[in-house]
């Protein structure tokens, strides 16, 4: 009788056992096909258990910023992206231009940078970049007075027209000569990080010149947004162990950390024993500005607190150097891309500068190698225009993220929680329909110039390529200047023609906008007849 009780409870634990087994499956399976069918539906990545929606992002990474601006189409301008639990992943993504006016503008104190940005771009210490509130507000101000004063856009101007008569021009005349590929994108890099350094530290470190050498400077930055990038992908948990072991990119980031602050601190020392000679007028690079208008004291203590503290100048000349080195040279990449896929845009740009030169007195010989100055390129409306559509459709700051401090609701009725990080994708917000028109897709530079023939002024929460509100980037105009000097003397010295079967115009994955696996191409000297 107790075997058979037995027998009987190992059939009914056998019997339940398989019944719960049975009925986890069908669970599981039904919420599964739930969710798919939702999937289908709204085309959102599936939201897994544990793993949140990461699964999807890292099947489309190779084309994140496609992949995000077909999302933004399908489900609407504001979606939630949901991470992979506690690991802190979890964004609002909009590119409604409504909701970018009231985080960059209409509510600007509620969304700043936030602690964790600063973490990622430790880096850059307490710089304009990282900072919030009044220190922010502070440093801006400085900043200000420099960058806008007559004495620094003149010396920005003659900077970047020398820099392009004396190495851009030869060396390309070169390339052209010889018949040989150019890398125009590693072409333009290295020229926009010696005219940035330039205009930052006084200092031409020849990164664009015979040979193309390596400049320590110069790879310690390339490795240290490489090591900002993998913060920006990886969980914080995973980049702050592999800092604390110091292997991979994180070893990388401090043996960059070490070199860049070197190459700054040897300039600034420089600068310190100069500085009883130091003349505006002479010396109106960036660190020279504020060194003179500080009047800093001669061995300064490193307090981060002080305005004249060796820290401070240290973080500001490392602000500029990354917000002008790769931007610059990313735009104009961008740039000349597009023209090779829309050839009767180059004919626009080059009849205009043909224009201009016939306007002028001087005589253009076919061995000369013609370069324009600030002045003659301001003229320029057309070609300005096709700089703005090309940093419409490839902005060279892609995304921008920030933090809510309080409770919030945003204009498209998204509510926002005190902690909420809100991802906005500046490449989305210039590709979508309901923002720029059924055209939006197209390459049309004529939608920035006015009827009376004048460049059209766009709202910054619709063109974010320079940020918006209060953060609108102070060297705006200035890069305006290099890119419109650049661009128009190749254009009008070369025809450039991308090499036939090159696998070109695809974004690399990078906080920068850069063309993964450069820009291949072959110049040819234009003849004016």
């Amino acid at each position: 009788m107790g075997r058979s009780w037995i027998a009987a409870g190992k059939f009914l634990l056998l019997d339940y056992t398989e019944l719960a087994v049975s009925f986890s499956f069908f669970f599981f399976f039904g919420w599964f096909a739930r969710l798919f069918r939702r999937g289908r539906r709204d085309r959102m990545p599936l939201n897994w258990p544990v793993v949140g929606m990461l699964p999807g992002a890292l099947l489309n990474l190779h084309r994140v910023h496609d992949w995000a601006v077909k999302l933004h189409r399908r489900v609407g301008y504001t979606f939630w992206f949901r991470g992979p639990w506690f690991l802190g992943m979890d964004y609002l993504c909009t590119a409604d231009p409504a909701n970018v006016h009231h985080i960059f503008g209409l509510n600007f104190s509620n969304y700043p940078k936030g602690s964790e940005f600063a973490e990622i771009f430790d880096i850059l210490g307490d710089g304009i970049f990282n900072s919030d509130g009044e220190a922010w507000k502070a440093q801006r101000s400085r900043a200000h007075a420099v960058v806008s004063s007559r004495p620094f856009r003149a010396f920005v101007a003659d900077s970047i027209r020398d820099k392009v008569a004396a190495d851009l021009l030869p060396l390309a005349a070169g390339f052209a000569e010889r018949g040989a590929v150019l890398d125009l994108q590693d072409f333009f890099l290295r020229l926009t990080f010696d005219a940035t350094c330039t205009f930052v530290f006084g200092v031409d470190p020849r990164c664009l010149s015979a040979g193309f050498p390596t400049v320590p400077f110069a790879r310690a930055i390339d490795d240290a947004m490489g090591a900002i990038f993998l913060r920006h992908a990886a969980p914080r948990a995973w980049w702050k162990l592999m800092k604390r072991l110091n292997v991979g990119e994180e070893k990388k980031l401090a043996a960059a950390r070490e070199e860049i602050d070197r190459f700054i601190n040897q300039t600034l020392t420089e600068k310190r024993i100069d500085k009883g000679s130091m003349n505006l007028a002479e010396k109106a690079d960036l660190l020279s500005s504020y060194i003179i208008n500080s009047n800093i004291n001669e061995g300064d203590g490193g307090d981060s607190d002080d305005w004249t503290s060796t820290k401070f100048l240290r973080d500001t000349a490392l602000n500029f150097m990354l917000a002008g080195r790769d931007t610059t040279g990313t735009a104009i990449t961008w740039f000349f891309w597009m023209l090779s896929e829309n050839p009767e845009v180059e004919s626009k740009i080059l009849e205009e500068l043909k224009e201009l030169r016939r306007s002028s007195d001087d005589d253009d010989d076919d061995d000369d190698l013609v370069v324009f100055d600030a002045e003659e390129v301001g003229k320029l409306v057309y070609l300005h225009a096709a700089l703005c559509e090309t940093l419409r459709l490839y902005p060279s700051v892609p995304f921008e993220h920030k933090s809510a401090l309080r409770d919030d609701v945003l204009p498209s009725g998204h509510k926002v929680a005190a902690g909420t990080k809100v991802l906005l994708s500046a490449y989305t917000l210039g590709r979508l329909e309901g923002v720029w028109g059924e055209d939006s897709a197209e390459f049309r530079p004529e939608r920035w110039i006015s009827e009376k023939g004048k460049v059209k002024h766009e709202p910054t929460y619709k063109f974010l390529s320079f940020n918006s509100g209060a953060r609108t980037c102070l060297g705006k105009e200035v890069a305006f200047v290099q890119m419109k000097t650049v661009a128009a003397a190749m254009v009008y010295n070369f025809q450039v023609q991308v090499v036939e079967g090159a696998a070109a115009g695809q974004p690399k994955l990078s906080i920068i906008l850069q063309m993964k696996g450069g820009l291949p191409v072959k110049l040819k000297r234009r003849t004016m007849n």
